[in-house]
């Protein structure tokens, strides 16, 4: 068979060019989760450094540190900073730690690296950027921390928001 000169080459009878087309997904691909209040919300894959989600045994806690912050996290061997994202985005309740795992998205900017620790992850997506809207009807807090929304149901005025994961890292209320 390899002795045979059409297969070095790929030609022959079997070599018949029968290739699917793979469709390409419209929009850019995220990945889309929930904060303690049920809102949704999307982070650009791109951005994301990586997703873990460590039993809350893992997360030392840091004493006088801001509140948003649960504490740190030893991932081979670098320190993550990991923080309740409902509760810096505005949420009164906090996430729930009384459980097996965290689901915490780790992302990062000009090295610095923090951890949102989320209630649960729905899903990667492929979402259309050029269809999303301004936000409309948030929180004052929510409001800077926010790229744009899509309507996911208009019956229940339910959104699906994008959220600036730089903005977030730069922001001045980790020092609070």
């Amino acid at each position: 068979m390899v002795g045979n000169p059409d297969f070095l080459t790929g030609t022959g009878q079997d070599q018949a060019p029968e290739f699917q087309e793979l469709e390409s997904p419209e929009g850019e691909l995220h990945l889309r989760f929930f904060v303690p209040s049920g809102n949704e919300f999307a982070l650009p894959a791109t951005g994301i450094r990586e997703v873990i989600s460590p039993s809350p045994d893992r997360i030392t806690a840091i004493p006088n540190a801001s509140s948003l912050l649960l504490g740190t996290l030893n991932v081979r061997g670098r320190v993550i900073w990991v923080s309740d994202l409902g509760q810096f985005l505005g949420d009164v309740a906090g996430l729930n730690t009384d459980r097996p795992e965290i689901p915490i998205i780790a992302v990062e900017d000009q090295d610095t690296m923090l951890g949102f620790a989320i209630d649960r992850i729905v899903g990667m997506d492929w979402l259309d950027v050029e269809q999303f809207q301004l936000p409309s009807n948030v929180p004052d807090s929510m409001a800077p921390y926010l790229r744009g929304e899509w309507l996911i149901d208009k019956e229940s005025n339910q959104f699906l928001r994008l959220l600036d994961q730089v903005a977030i890292l730069r922001s001045a209320r980790w020092a609070a």
